[in-house]
């Protein structure tokens, strides 16, 4: 990436673009739901991952709160872990009406599918700056938001038999404003040096979790 462009967010956003172009995060659980004539075990396992992934977002940006705390950073990290802190009752019904038990959405042996995403989140909260972190987060709500809205358009479009709590919690494109808040965190840590080479590399690190989550429900059994 162009230093001459070291301060512009546009420049690392285009990058993360031109590696999804490249490398595409698949997500083959939207046909592998419309394919199967039971759901149920992979919707199942993509509730009981989530649910991992939401225990390590809640830590994760209890981290960022103490490493990066002007006002624009402060006012992300507590409003993603607010989205996250009052989506998982939402999440938690939405297993329970796929009969989940409470013992198993908060189970402490950690599911594979989850260990990419955790791990990518864990490390730009513990090693990572400003801008990677922001960014990162970008991508999160990017990649999640429109994978999960994909989810439930499919599910409606085969007309699957799938509690409607379910694919309510997943019909949701996220919000706007806040997916820019995240570039303005980012593009502060930019101005200030971060490198925006780190800021690509944790935000795909992020991406490619994400796309872990969906394979793994995919191919559940």
């Amino acid at each position: 990436m162009s230093t001459a462009h070291r301060t512009d967010v546009r420049t690392a956003v285009a990058e993360v673009e031109r590696l999804r172009d490249l490398h595409p995060v698949d997500n083959p659980l939207p046909e592998a739901l419309a394919r199967s004539g039971n759901p149920t075990v992979q919707l199942r396992r993509l509730v009981i991952i989530e649910a991992q992934c939401h225990t390590a977002e809640l830590a994760a940006y209890g981290v960022l709160l103490t490493r990066f705390h002007s006002d624009r950073a402060t006012e992300l990290w507590l409003a993603l872990g607010r989205l996250v802190h009052e989506a998982t009752p939402k999440l938690h019904e939405a297993g329970r009406v796929l009969g989940l038990r409470e013992s198993e959405l908060t189970r402490r042996s950690g599911d594979p599918g989850a260990a990419p995403f955790n791990e990518a989140l864990s490390w730009v909260a513990l090693t990572g700056g400003q801008a990677a972190a922001a960014l990162a987060s970008h991508s999160d709500m990017v990649t999640y938001f429109a994978g999960g809205a994909a989810v439930a358009r499919r599910l409606r479009e085969a007309g699957a038999d799938v509690p409607e709590a379910f694919v309510d919690y997943y019909d949701d494109t996220g919000d706007p404003a806040m997916r820019d808040l995240a570039l303005d965190v980012a593009q502060e840590g930019l101005r200030r040096g971060d490198d925006p080479d780190e800021a690509v590399f944790h935000a795909r690190r992020v991406e490619e979790g994400i796309g872990a989550i969906w394979s793994t429900a995919a191919f559940a059994a």
